[in-house]
């Protein structure tokens, strides 16, 4: 089904790009926020810690400045908790062997995990394949082998194949460093699939899964570089080490007989106190302002290690951020607001899991039926094009979005997809029709330390940001919500 929108909005639509000034929505102003969003005075932006708060309260400051009502539980913070962990120095990571030691480099060759637990440890080094201990599937890492009182090098990832179709459990690293712990280990050192045609590399993620901290046992990510250095007194390589265990569909654990030293100091809190930031613009309409159109991107990022380490996060996501405050600033100077009234939101947490957006659609300020529309964005500042997600599960209100940008920037692929993803995901789940604004080869620089202000394409970030702030105009004022599918 198409959406057509009538020849006198779209004129209008047209001219709004083609013509009319934006007084808040222009590259310069879009690269100032980001910015101060991804300096190191806020320090990754991870909840809990005061670089997030700095980052809240710019928000806010920005929503009273352009007059939208506080929407929160306190004036325009909702607050949730979450797990917090703050990575401290002394931080080291050391290969010892008989004949030398090799201290690797923090951000060139490893990375400490978000959540890992303290440590000052120099234990042997034995690889587990998968990390896997599933006795009931006749498949174990840690069979035959002893990790008491070590270090066990694993591959991040599960196999993609399976044994009589069962599923692994999860690729969480928090379920990989339990299994370990309970067999008796002190540490884990999680490595690439080295024969993947683009292995990921090591890079910050506070991404950890369910179940309880392990506070006493560091877990870092070695490049493949650095982990094929501890494979060299062993008669096997990384790479060849993979391709057995996945071609017989059993393990192959050994000692590396080496060692490694670890240090780290990490600052853990069960329950830390963060928070969404949310203003609200009423409606024009005496009857549609009772509705309501959500446009949201999340704050927060993945923190710092040490004093010299942090992840910027500009592109993920102090792009998406500073685009819904410039939007807000946009609105809120519009003589005729739109019909219905718009929640701007920025989420706190999507990097542990989408915690903020879940805590919004649960403790919604308004009716959750009420709310017509949600738009995300996420990823928005690098990259060649345009792509919206959802457009499968939403999509009329996908081609409002295409409709505007084919007669303006024609920026826009048609590729799209359905059920939600990142922060749209709670929503979508809750029956919202939701869109994820973003751009196409957008992830170059993710959780990485490049991720930076200067590696922005701001004419695209630009005109991205403008289509999103007409595709919210068009909806608040002329969508029909529809059935998600």
């Amino acid at each position: 089904m198409k959406y057509f929108i009538s020849i006198l909005v779209l004129t209008i639509i047209t001219l709004n790009l083609s013509a009319q000034q934006f007084e808040y929505i222009s590259k310069e102003n879009l690269k100032k926020k980001v910015e101060y969003l991804s300096s190191k005075e806020l320090a990754g932006r991870l909840p809990g810690t005061e670089g997030y708060n700095k980052a809240a309260e710019f928000s806010a400051e920005i929503f009273q400045e352009a007059g939208l009502k506080p929407f929160g539980d306190s004036a325009y913070y909702q607050f949730l908790e979450v797990e917090s962990n703050e990575i401290l120095e002394p931080i080291e990571f050391t290969l010892i062997n008989d004949e030398r030691e090799e201290e690797f480099v923090l951000g060139d060759d490893f990375i400490f995990r978000g959540f890992t637990g303290n440590g000052n440890i120099e234990k042997e080094v034995v690889f587990c394949g998968y990390g896997i201990s599933r006795p009931d599937l006749n498949y174990d890492d840690y069979s035959g082998i002893d990790v008491n009182d070590k270090i066990v090098m694993v591959f991040k990832y599960n196999p993609s194949w399976k044994i009589n179709d069962e599923p692994w459990g999860t690729n969480y690293p928090r379920e990989k460093s339990w299994t370990a712990f309970k067999h008796g280990a002190k540490g884990i050192i999680f490595i690439s699939f080295p024969n993947d045609k683009s292995p990921q590399e090591h890079i910050g993620s506070v991404l950890h899964g369910s179940g309880k901290q392990i506070n006493d046992f560091p877990q870092l990510h070695a490049s493949l570089n650095s982990a094929a250095k501890f494979f060299k007194d062993t008669k096997h390589k990384l790479s060849e080490v993979q391709a057995i265990i996945d071609s017989t569909k059993s393990p192959l654990s050994f000692n590396l007989n080496t060692k490694a030293r670890i240090q780290v100091t990490s600052k853990y809190q069960e329950k830390s106190k963060t928070m969404n930031v949310v203003g609200l613009i009423e409606g024009s309409d005496d009857k549609l302002k009772n509705e309501f159109i959500v446009i949201g991107a999340h704050l927060d990022h993945v923190g710092q290690q040490g004093k010299d380490i942090y992840f910027p996060g500009a592109n993920d996501n102090a792009s998406g951020s500073a685009a819904v405050l410039s939007i807000a600033q946009e609105i809120s100077k519009m003589e005729v607001k739109p019909k219905r009234s718009i929640i701007f939101v920025l989420f706190a947490s999507e990097e542990q899991g989408l915690f903020g957006a879940e805590h919004f659609v649960k403790k919604s300020p308004v009716p959750i039926e009420s709310i017509s529309a949600m738009i995300n964005m996420d990823c928005v500042g690098y990259g060649d094009s345009i792509q919206i997600g959802n457009g499968k599960s939403s999509p009329i209100l996908w081609e409002i979005a295409y409709t505007i940008d084919s007669k303006n920037n024609d920026m826009m692929i048609e590729r799209t997809w359905s059920g939600g993803g990142a922060d749209a995901a709670p929503f979508h789940e809750a029956g919202i029709p939701a869109l994820y604004f973003v751009t196409t080869n957008s992830y170059e620089h993710l959780h990485k330390i490049t991720d930076t202000a200067e590696t922005l394409n701001y004419d695209l970030y630009n005109k991205l940001t403008k289509l999103a702030l007409l595709t919210l105009i068009e909806t608040a004022d002329n969508y029909e919500r529809e059935i998600v599918k």
